[in-house]
């Protein structure tokens, strides 16, 4: 197992891509694609909208020019798989975070569309070197080199598709803001009922908040190791001359635990597994 097959296997997305190549049954030209890509043959690739144009060494003086791409989605689309992807909030925190959701492929197949091609076929491949075989082995560093962009970056395989990381961010941003507006605008003649005056607040909502969050910029993480104990460092209770042990110490173990099993609570509701 090479080293870019080990990276790659680390993030199940990359790996389902470098899959795709696996099934190629020319077993020797993968050996040196694979070559290609370990050894620094691969000089340059970069984006020209949703085509991949990138130059490899081989064994003439001029690199050869190699071409990929993918069927791009079209804007309404495009405009589906957003829509379908601001109802359910856990996955744009995740891509923010670098991480592909498991099922993210949910979204895609709900509108008809597949995220992953299904063969090599699906890949639209060129590149100038005189192999009439496709894919040759310039092409197929390409893909081992892809496969690595992917396990950097998630996004780099929608931009495949026609949509870059920014305009997805901000497709995500527009739509939520405008559900805000929506929300906000028929509650707008709702009178408030806690009275900070009277003193008259409900304990039992007090903590809830039902507004809709901007997905887009909400990642869930677990809270540091300070915490808001350690900022305010320790609470000055008065010590008797009957104490046998420092109660200070004491409390602050206390409240520490308390702190920290509310913290991881608070984290997997926030995630909320069981929905949407």
């Amino acid at each position: 197992m090479t080293s870019y097959t080990l990276q790659a296997s680390r993030e199940w997305w990359s790996q389902r891509w470098l899959e795709l190549l696996d099934s190629y049954r020319f077993k020797k030209r993968l050996e040196r694609a694979r070559n290609y890509a370990r050894q620094g043959n691969v000089l340059s690739i970069e984006f020209k909208g949703a085509k991949v144009l990138a130059k490899v060494q081989g064994s003439e003086v001029e690199p050869y020019k190699v071409s990929l791409s993918l069927d791009s989605f079209t804007d309404e689309e495009w405009g589906y798989v957003i829509e379908t992807m601001s109802k359910r909030s856990l996955f744009a925190a995740k891509l923010l975070a670098g991480e592909m959701p498991q099922n993210i492929e949910e979204v895609f197949t709900a509108n008809g569309l597949s995220l992953f091609p299904f063969t090599l076929s699906d890949v639209h491949s060129k590149c100038s070197c005189p192999d009439k075989a496709n894919p040759c082995k310039h092409i197929g560093a390409i893909y081992y080199q892809l496969g690595d962009r992917f396990s950097e970056d998630p996004f780099v395989l929608f931009q495949l598709r026609g949509r870059t990381k920014e305009q997805i961010i901000s497709d995500l941003r527009k739509l939520r803001g405008a559900k805000s507006e929506t929300n906000t605008s028929k509650k707008s003649d709702i009178q408030p009922t806690v009275s900070h005056r009277s003193s008259s607040i409900n304990l039992s909502s007090f903590w809830e908040y039902h507004e809709p969050l901007d997905s887009s910029l909400v990642v869930i993480v677990p809270s540091s190791s300070e915490t808001v104990l350690d900022v305010l460092g320790t609470i000055p209770i008065a010590k008797t001359d009957e104490d046998v042990v420092n109660v200070n110490d004491l409390v602050m173990k206390y409240l520490d635990t308390v702190y920290k099993n509310v913290s991881q609570q608070a984290v997997l509701a926030a995630m909320n597994v069981g929905s949407n």
